[in-house]
């Protein structure tokens, strides 16, 4: 088919879903419009809002075709060589995620083809878009099982992960060479994300999706998802933070965005022992867990892994009784732990011992003395009130320099003379 006569394909496909749809007559009218005057960027990023919301704008044409994939194949495909590839490789997942609410497309088959269609030009996408379709594949492909309701034990439920998973550790070498800087970055690390938090929560451990979940809140406008979305995923985050092992940057969680959308919910007990965690406040902690027992109770993961929360919470009240100390000031007896972290004198040991093991502390115990020096805490996330208290310090810290200089200012002379 020559270019002209793609053209008016193009156009008659745009005019006869306006008469078709007539309460998306005005959307598709303005596609015709920038079509005809050839101006691809403005029809490219139309095309792409017009496919991101399918409540609204998803129909079928006149033989029964998902009017997405119509779309795409008569309009986009036709001149994607005109068009930002990171966009192309976008308007191609909003389309191919359509397909898999389409009974006659549930197995993603149609779906996977056009993500892989669009591959088979990858010199042609550059890095960014390449890997952009490879992890919005990966995800699709989770999809699918997601819904198939297939074991995760089966020889092609394994299979099918093995596979995302090598896809997975691929892209992560191409991640780190694109720049954040980048305009297109946020959104290609975005996608890499969403597939490795999908990965994770599939197989585990809890750890390793928390590792994944935080960096995709922080490169995802989360006004974007659906308020289900958002509340998943702040829910999976809350309790990966609790039960992750060697997660102790409660601050880092609490401060995340993503977590607002559980207040004023069943589950915003979750959000209140981040926050007693955070700070390190043991019985703030208990008394939640208390008041919310039988909440907890419907948590499967608190409930099989509530020893090692509360092992967590007691080293996080060690570690924060160390920040609250002047750097000066850090030679902690056993007694003043044991008050700070509410455990037996006879255990404190053991919890200095474990915190050092962790690298939560570095520093050296004295067992006679019954004393830990504390010379280094580790750096996490602060809340509010932890960065008012870190800047009272520092303004004390000026003051005690600041006297420190005019007493040397003021002897230096006399001494000099001497």
């Amino acid at each position: 088919m020559s270019a002209a006569e793609a053209a008016n394909a193009a156009i008659d496909h745009l005019e006869s879903m306006s008469t078709l749809q007539p309460d998306l007559s005005e959307q598709y009218q303005n596609l015709v419009n920038l079509y005809q005057k050839k101006l691809w960027h403005q029809l490219t990023m139309s095309t792409l809002e017009f496919v991101s919301t399918p409540s609204t704008t998803l129909r079928t044409t006149a033989e029964g075709i998902n009017s997405y994939h119509a779309l795409f194949e008569k309009v986009i495909l036709p001149i994607d060589k005109k068009i930002n590839q990171l966009n192309l490789a976008r308007i191609a997942s909003f389309v191919s995620f359509s397909l898999l609410d389409d009974p006659p497309y549930k197995d993603g088959v149609a779906a996977r083809s056009i993500l892989e269609n669009v591959l088979e030009k990858r010199d042609r996408l550059g890095p960014a878009a390449a890997l952009y379709t490879e992890a919005r594949l990966g995800l699709l492909g989770l999809t699918v099982l997601a819904r198939s309701g297939e074991a995760l034990t089966t020889e092609s439920s394994v299979k099918a992960l093995e596979s995302t998973k090598e896809a997975i550790t691929k892209g992560r070498s191409v991640l780190a060479e694109l720049a954040d800087t980048e305009s297109e970055a946020a959104i290609v690390h975005s996608a890499f994300y969403e597939t490795a938090m999908t990965y994770r929560k599939a197989v585990g451990p809890p750890e390793a999706y928390y590792r994944e979940a935080i960096q995709y809140v922080a490169y995802t406008n989360l006004s974007e998802l659906s308020q289900d979305e958002r509340y998943n995923i702040a829910t999976d985050l809350s309790l990966a933070a609790l039960t992750g092992e060697g997660v102790f940057n409660f601050g880092e969680v609490v401060a995340a965005p993503a977590l607002q959308c559980l207040e004023g919910t069943e589950l915003s007990y979750l959000v209140e022992l981040l926050s007693a965690g955070a700070r390190g406040d043991v019985h703030g902690f208990q008394r939640v867990a208390d008041s919310n027992a039988e909440a907890i109770q419907k948590q499967p993961t608190l409930v099989s892994r509530a020893e090692a929360v509360k092992e967590k919470i007691t080293l996080l009240a060690l570690v924060n009784m160390v920040f609250e100390r002047p750097s000066l000031e850090r030679t902690l007896s056993f007694e003043d732990i044991s008050d700070r972290v509410s455990v037996p004198l006879d255990q404190v040991e053991w919890v200095i011992m474990r915190a050092l093991s962790l690298n939560l502390i570095k520093g050296t115990m004295d067992e006679v003395e019954q004393t830990v020096d504390v010379s280094w805490v580790m750096p996490r996330a602060l809340t509010n009130k932890q960065m008012t208290e870190l800047a009272t310090r520092f303004g004390e810290w000026a003051v005690k320099v600041s006297k420190t200089k005019d007493y040397m200012m003021e002897h230096t002379g006399a001494l000099l003379n001497q």
